[in-house]
């Protein structure tokens, strides 16, 4: 009873560095997810941007060296020269959505606004974060920014088949057809558009994973409620286990110091008693 009083403080002892080491571990794998987070928010705010002006600006295509006139067209927004002064003017509005030149115009440029309108909502979502689950936040993001992207990808492949389109063709030649952009070339919104595809793709999948990652620690959380701050210490990543057995070994040390210092004892009082006989 009293090897069994005099081990329990030393084990409490060896456990102090396996709590530790696990309390370690928890605070990285928070901080880690956090800053994963915070750059996950940054880049969501960027692609947002990038949705935007991919919405607004009209160089989606745009003249070039053989082509008729100068000009650019955008979803909704087309400029083109006017007359002899050869001064570009621009016509088409959104909210004038019958003015829009092609059917293929109109359907990409309702698909690129839902793309933008979902991914301003998923900023807007942020403020969620001070409410509900941050898993949950997660993952209602994630699902914002796929299906963002989904209607990206049908507008940049809608986008093309407005190319026949007569006010398309005054500008690139008569060679233009849907596909097939004759003597104009392809601007800087449609490949930004198509980068940002690729973005929100990214953004979602790293949403997901976020969004997983808290739920396994609400779960480990969980355990810590039910079990104990001491048994889960013991249990997490096994660093319990290699204490207790680091104990046990000591303690069968001491069992083996114990009975070599009893038998040599006991030789030496052999050895006295027959001296004393002998004398």
């Amino acid at each position: 009873m009293a090897g069994a009083a005099a081990a329990g403080p030393g084990a409490a002892a060896a456990l102090v560095p396996a709590q530790e080491a696990a309390r370690l571990y928890q605070s990285n794998y928070v901080r880690n997810s956090r800053a994963i987070g915070v750059l996950w928010a940054i880049f969501t705010i960027c692609f947002a941007i990038v949705t935007v002006v991919c919405f607004f600006q009209p160089y989606w295509i745009g003249d070039g060296v053989d082509t008729p006139q100068a000009g650019y067209f955008g979803l909704f927004q087309f400029c083109t020269e006017q007359g002899a002064s050869r001064e570009i003017a621009c016509a088409g509005s959104f909210a004038d959505f019958a003015a829009i030149p092609s059917g293929a115009f109109q359907a990409a440029a309702f698909l690129i606004g839902l793309s933008m309108v979902l991914i301003l909502a998923c900023i807007v979502c942020f403020s969620l974060f001070f409410f509900c689950s941050t898993a949950t936040v997660y993952k209602i993001c994630a699902w914002m920014q796929l299906s963002a992207a989904a209607s990206l990808i049908l507008g940049c492949m809608i986008y093309p088949d407005g190319w026949d389109a007569e006010e398309v063709k005054k500008m690139c030649g008569e060679k233009t057809d849907k596909y097939t952009l004759g003597a104009c070339s392809i601007r800087w919104a449609y490949i930004l558009a198509i980068i940002g595809i690729l973005d929100a793709l990214i953004l979602s999948f790293l949403a997901f994973v976020l969004g997983n990652r808290q739920d396994s620690l609400l779960a480990e959380e969980l355990k810590l409620e039910n079990k104990g701050p001491s048994q889960w210490r013991l249990s997490h990543s096994g660093f319990g286990q290699l204490g207790v057995k680091a104990q046990t070994l000591r303690q069968d040390q001491a069992k083996l110091e114990l009975a070599f210092s009893a038998e040599g004892e006991g030789v030496l009082a052999a050895g006295t008693w027959s001296e004393q006989s002998s004398g």
